[in-house]
């Protein structure tokens, strides 16, 4: 009896241990190494490219200038654009017609006061039609306020479409630079210098290598609503060094099955900022337990 209860202990001692011996871990044998990101570089302006500014296997970081399109009739139309858009800020400063027709209607009202106290005083000093004249000049001086200050809004307005019109140009010149959108490798120069592009035509290509995604199938077994964002290790033979680990982690876990195999796909970004991997390498992946 006190036989049998041990080998009962120990056995459920060691089933009690196996899964703290995996701790949790996922091993997928077989992972494809695949790009996240590539980009083929357009033109945005039509014209003659000017420079082209990288060669095939050189390094970019984003933002890199790539290549240049002649931009002189856009710069040209760049400055008449800002020129305008400065004589419309200087128009709404201008103030001076407001002020103009402010002070008329003050000294016409004046005169119309004296008129109307002369009339008090001394009647018919003035006549009907001399103050009639006095009205329709203190009228027509608050009209010329009203278009005046109806003049410095539309002044307002004009100052904002050339403000966007110098703003739409400056655009214009920039689209004439062609810039990498993404660190990566250039791995195709397509134009070159003297040729005609058009909006749309690629330039160049670039690739993003410094991180990488790795692809595979894991056994639905072993799925479960935890994996997204569980850390991993891809271990890669390299030439003298097999077995090379990188760092990464699932981003993508397919929530399809594929009923003929019974797996799932399973994807990983891997940190390649050392460069040594590269599309296409095959791997092996554990997926550490979740912390």
């Amino acid at each position: 009896m006190t036989i049998t209860c041990c080998c009962v202990l120990s056995i459920a001692m060691a089933v009690a241990a196996e899964p703290q011996a995996s701790a949790g871990r996922i091993e997928i044998p077989s992972m494809l190494l695949r790009l996240i990101e590539q980009r083929d570089v357009p033109a945005q302006q039509q014209g003659v490219l000017a420079a082209v500014r990288v060669v095939e296997g050189q390094m970019v970081e984003d933002g890199t200038p790539i290549a240049q399109i002649d931009d002189a009739e856009a710069r040209i139309a760049e400055e008449r654009a800002k020129i305008e858009s400065e004589i419309a800020k200087n128009n709404v400063a201008n103030t001076v017609n407001i002020r103009f027709a402010k002070k008329s209607v003050e000294v016409a009202e004046a005169e119309l006061r004296r008129s109307s106290d002369s009339n008090e005083r001394y009647r018919k000093s003035v006549s009907e039609s001399e103050m009639d004249r006095l009205r329709l000049v203190v009228e027509k001086g608050r009209l010329e306020v009203e278009q005046a200050e109806h003049e410095l809004r539309i002044a307002g307005f004009t100052q904002q479409v050339k403000e966007n019109e110098y703003r739409a140009a400056q655009e214009k010149v920039r689209q004439h630079k062609i810039t990498a959108p993404l660190a990566g490798l250039v791995v195709q120069v397509a134009r070159h210098p003297g040729e005609w592009v058009k909006p749309g035509e690629v330039v160049v290509r670039v690739l993003r290598l410094d991180r990488l995604r790795a692809e595979g199938f894991l056994k639905t077994e072993h799925w479960s609503e935890n994996l997204q964002g569980r850390p991993v290790r891809l271990a890669v033979d390299l030439p003298n060094a097999p077995g090379m680990e990188f760092p990464g982690k699932v981003v993508f876990v397919d929530p399809e099955i594929d009923p003929v195999n019974a797996q799932v796909r399973v994807w990983a970004e891997v940190e390649n900022r050392d460069l040594r991997l590269r599309p296409g390498m095959r791997a092996r992946m554990t997926i550490e337990a979740k912390p």
